[in-house]
């Protein structure tokens, strides 16, 4: 598997409060996160990067997976004791009162892939030639589209596009959507803050994987795409390949 992690502040905010990062356990298997602070609220940064770093350390003490049944259990437990750990903090640090985080993770094993998220932030599949966002937002405006009241591209103007209905850490429970995916030999999987899917169309998205450049280089002129039409939010992305002539400690 092999694999990029690019974050950018954008334009203008004065900080970051996306975190992410790929990583890999003992057994040399990869998970990958990102996760995106809440806009507007207190300590945002401090959801994001308490999510990461804990997921880190859970990935980092855990075993070899066979199943997908075993990675949806292990994925579900960890988002659920993240989600306390993020809850307590805010309770008890009025610094910290109703920050909370986006959050979507993808584990990958052998044959398939496990994707656990929750709120807006998105992961797409390259594969056979198509482009598919295989999270469903959790979002306003998403419901908004689902129940038929807006069109997806009266979505992407919409004042309150940016309103999600489920985060990591705003209450002291809440579960994540979470499904499993064959993984083909060659498939691509993509995954984004909302700084990027805001300014950069799915189109364009799937375009820049045309020129099979270097991962790093695709992304980096996705932020910038992003940064050009704006830059008001931080952008963060992941790609990661999947290649079974690459080392499962490739990332």
């Amino acid at each position: 598997m092999k694999g990029t992690f690019l974050t950018n502040t954008g334009r203008v905010r004065s900080h970051n409060e996306d975190a992410g990062g790929i990583f890999h356990n003992a057994a040399g298997q990869c998970l990958a996160v990102i996760a995106d602070g809440m806009g507007g609220h207190k300590a945002g940064d401090v959801a994001s990067r308490m999510a990461t770093s804990l997921l880190e350390k859970k990935w980092a003490e855990s075993s070899l997976f066979t199943k997908p049944d075993q990675t949806e259990e292990w994925v579900a437990q960890a988002v659920e004791e993240i989600n306390q750990a993020i809850f307590t903090k805010s309770q008890e640090n009025k610094e910290c009162q109703g920050m909370g985080t986006t959050i979507v993770i993808t584990i990958f094993v052998d044959d398939f892939v496990t994707i656990a998220h929750i709120g807006d932030s998105r992961c797409y599949r390259i594969q056979d030639g198509t482009f598919k966002q295989v999270t469903e937002d959790h979002s306003l405006v998403n419901a908004l589209v689902q129940s038929g009241q807006i069109s997806k591209e009266e979505a992407q103007h919409h004042p309150r596009k940016n309103v999600v209905l489920k985060a990591l850490g705003t209450e002291s429970d809440v579960s994540a959507d979470i499904k499993t995916l064959s993984l083909e030999s060659g498939s691509i999987y993509f995954l984004c803050t909302d700084g990027l899917t805001d300014k950069v169309m799915d189109e364009e998205i799937a375009d820049s994987f045309l020129s099979r450049d270097d991962l790093t280089d695709i992304g980096e002129r996705l932020i910038n795409v992003a940064n050009d039409r704006g830059g008001e939010d931080n952008i963060s992305l992941i790609i990661l390949h999947h290649d079974n002539a690459s080392k499962a400690g490739d990332g």
